[in-house]
């Protein structure tokens, strides 16, 4: 069992930021002279829009960033690590010893004994010379957060550590979070998840670049904000009316005479006064329009899977299927992490597999997990315009916009957006592509959970061919599937046969 040394009990603030600034250009602050503070052993869910910044408040933390003013302070003694969205490339052809060995300045002489430990925290096993690469995308999620802990820091980071987990996974996660004996920050978009730990709320404003703190758990802190939200609102159209009434009267009073035209001084100021009380109302995150994925006729089957690849025991067992997709079919693919499901879209996208494969003149839309089908080193409209047969800058502008990739986020290199504008990246790729097959590798990855609804409706109406695995029941309850491949089930009947 993982000892995770002890805890800090006098409940000082851990950390603090005052007046930080920081941004990636000067005319684009993703904080303005933001202030928060978290003292010890509390855990704190970081909301805000995908691409607010929230994991550039992580990097500020562990000082991989600096900011441009303000100060950080971290409490004498206090250790930070992060447990980051994505498993960095350059890991996957490591082993997995040889992974956790950078997490030490020098490799100590039980690095087995203390990976074993943090594996079986985070509910994992697995020999220690398998590459990191090999690991299903659920199984490197778990090791994200074992190379976190296997630090021991005062303060654990947890970017998006629910993505790619089964439930059984998130489940685990959970009841750790709450024995956790330290401080713990987690951004995640799993509004159930964060509900069962947090006991407060960092809001980071994408408009302002300021940080709001609230206390109560995940639930109370939305609610909290919304019900702010409408009170400033209410406050306002009442200071409007006030506004638009003295105007008037302003206008009316100043043609007249003496007395008259001192009360249309009057008046003036208090229209002054009423537009200085004025509030700054917090934005809602917004939300991307309503899109649809246009899928040109194709006659012939598009998929043909005759036999999948299972892992069990970390062996690969091949097991016959029969299942032909035509144009319309959605088909949906369950099992626990690191059974193959990834593999088999791989399998499938990159023709490596007889047993699974598409039909020629098939023109594809693959949705990676880790969104390794991306350039990074293209801008965003660059990407764009490669998914388009024909390009034109009108129609990438106004399909951006659907997504909320404005005009500075398309002139961006794909490897500086954040994972959440990575996957709006693709769905926008998707709508100009016009593909015939859509493959999805959780596609619900990184995406604000406000925008969920709206993918689930467009892939629910699309009309070409679509294979998903996802392990967010919510999302996979909103769109109709006409076929399940459980490999968990197929692996039990050849075992059992």
């Amino acid at each position: 069992m993982i000892d995770f040394g002890p805890s800090m009990t006098s409940n000082n603030v851990v950390i603090r930021f005052e007046e930080v600034s920081f941004g990636y250009s000067a005319e684009n602050l993703m904080l303005d002279e933001a202030s928060f503070s978290m003292r010890e052993n509390t855990k704190f869910a970081l909301m805000g829009q995908n691409g607010a910044g929230k994991s550039t408040i992580f990097k500020l933390m562990t000082q991989e960033l600096k900011p441009h003013h303000g100060k950080i302070h971290l409490l004498p003694g206090a250790t930070l690590a992060t447990a980051k969205q994505v498993m960095a490339r350059e890991h996957l052809p490591e082993t997995i010893r040889d992974y956790f060995a950078h997490a030490f300045a020098q490799v100590p002489y039980n690095l087995d004994k203390r990976i074993h430990d943090v594996l079986e925290a985070v509910n994992f096993s697995t020999p220690l010379d398998k590459t990191v690469g090999s690991l299903s995308g659920g199984q490197q999620a778990r090791l994200l957060l074992a190379y976190a802990l296997i630090q021991e820091p005062d303060i654990l980071l947890l970017d998006e550590p629910t993505n790619n987990l089964d439930s059984d996974g998130i489940e685990h996660l959970t009841a750790f979070l709450i024995l956790y004996p330290k401080t713990a920050l987690v951004i995640s978009h799993d509004a159930d998840f964060l509900n069962c730990f947090t006991e407060g709320v960092l809001h980071l404003d994408i408009f302002t670049g300021k940080v709001e703190k609230y206390d109560g758990n995940y639930c109370d802190a939305v609610e909290e904000i919304s019900a702010r939200v409408e009170r400033d609102r209410a406050k306002n159209a009442q200071l409007l009316k006030t506004i638009q009434d003295r105007k008037d009267k302003v206008n009316f009073f100043a043609h007249k005479g003496g007395k008259m035209r001192k009360l249309a001084s009057k008046l003036k100021e208090e229209v002054a006064e009423a537009e200085e009380n004025m509030v700054d109302v917090r934005r809602d995150d917004r939300t991307i329009d309503d899109f649809t994925i246009p899928a040109e006729p194709f006659i012939e089957p598009i998929v043909r899977l005759t036999s999948v690849k299972v892992i069990r025991h970390h062996e690969a067992h091949c097991v016959n299927v029969d299942l032909i997709l035509r144009r319309g079919h959605h088909l949906l693919i369950t099992g626990p992490n690191g059974i193959g499901k990834s593999t088999l879209l791989r399998a499938l996208a990159e023709e490596k597999n007889p047993g699974a494969l598409i039909t020629e003149g098939v023109k594809t839309g693959y949705y990676k997990q880790d969104f390794s089908g991306l350039d990074f080193t293209q801008t965003a409209y660059d990407s764009l315009c490669t998914a388009m047969d024909v390009p034109d800058n009108e129609t990438i502008r106004r399909t951006g916009a659907k997504f909320l990739l404005n005009g500075d986020v398309l002139a961006t290199p794909i490897g500086a957006l954040s994972e959440g504008q990575k996957g709006l990246l693709c769905f926008a790729r998707f709508v100009l592509q016009k593909p015939h097959l859509l493959i999805f590798d959780e596609p619900t990855n990184h995406i604000n959970f406000r925008h969920l609804p709206v993918i689930a409706r467009a892939l629910n109406d699309y009309k070409g061919c679509m294979i998903v695995v996802s392990h967010s029941e919510d999302f996979v309850k909103q769109i109709h599937f006409d076929s399940v491949l459980d490999l968990g089930t197929l692996i039990k009947d050849e075992v059992s046969s």
